[in-house]
């Protein structure tokens, strides 16, 4: 059996690519966007295909969801008319519903996969009418076997005072989805100015800081920080891999990104920096704090 394999966005490549990898599957690759370099860097130069040829050639499909591109839906829906399987992993815990619609047209596939029981339940609750699969994440697995590997390099507690504040393209993302870059209440602009504002509160006096921009934005989109904020030890980098950068890192610093649950795996301190003003944060881990408790 061949799986036609359809990603963009990097939430879902990552698993996907784990997925194929674990598995050792017999796949054929539709490939566009953050998702050609985790998929090369795992599995080595990709062949991609066009969406006709994949959706021919393969005898059944797994994809991920994304919000930047309308890949994976296109090919849901191809997969569906030829009557053949398809199934896509669900990377996160947010707008479920929406990963599924374009242009108010809703396409859902086959099996809804998914990787921890959050996941679970929050997606039993919105398709009642679908399979959904608990699969052991295996980017989880894959972070949590790099983690063994360099644990003899992780810095000890209090060594360092490093700070770690992972972007996300909020704005963007909401935009997209609804329309208003304001749909959630704030921006990513906002919610750093909102963490570095109160950073002497939340991660006590002057310590670096490194921001770490989400693999779809220009390293440069947040340079304004430096400027605005210059007493303040600011580096911007994502020259290291995203687990280096944590393990280096005594706090790890975000909205709502999957790279803070990697964070709690490594056994971090992971705090939300959406302002006040904005929803709560939606990631379902009990242990992630929020700078609105510290001000």
């Amino acid at each position: 059996m061949k799986v036609g394999v359809c990603c963009h966005d990097a939430g879902g490549a990552e698993i996907v690519s784990s997925y194929i990898l674990h598995n050792k599957l017999n796949a054929i690759y539709l490939l566009k966007g953050p998702a050609v370099k985790i998929f090369e860097k795992k599995l080595g130069k990709i062949n991609n295909i066009s969406l006709d040829r994949l959706s021919m050639q393969a005898d059944w499909f797994i994809c991920g969801t994304s919000w930047q591109s309308d890949l994976e839906w296109e090919l849901v829906k191809k997969a569906k008319k030829l009557n053949k399987k398809v199934v896509s992993f669900l990377d996160h815990w947010v707008n479920y519903k929406e990963r599924y619609v374009r242009n108010g047209e809703t396409v859902l596939p086959d099996e809804i996969w998914v990787g921890d029981k959050y996941a679970k339940k929050i997606a039993k609750d919105y398709f009642q009418n679908i399979k959904i699969q608990l699969i052991s994440n295996p980017y989880f697995l894959d972070i949590k076997k790099q983690l063994f590997e360099l644990k003899n390099t992780k810095k000890q507690k209090g060594e360092i005072d490093t700070v770690l504040y992972v972007c996300e393209p909020i704005r963007e993302h909401a935009y997209l989805q609804h329309g208003d870059e304001y749909y959630w209440g704030y921006t990513e602009e906002e919610a750093l100015r909102y963490f570095l504002s109160n950073i002497n509160r939340v991660c006590g006096s002057n310590p670096a800081i490194v921001i770490r921009p989400h693999p779809s934005e220009d390293l440069n989109k947040y340079s304004f920080v430096i400027e605005e904020f210059n007493q303040l030890n600011i580096k911007i980098s994502n020259n290291r891999t995203l687990l280096e950068q944590i393990l280096e890192s005594d706090v790890v610093v975000g909205c709502e990104s999957m790279a803070m649950v990697v964070a709690l795996l490594a056994n971090k301190k992971v705090i939300s920096s959406i302002p006040k003003g904005g929803r709560a944060c939606v990631l379902p881990h009990k242990e992630i704090e929020s700078v609105r408790n510290y001000v």
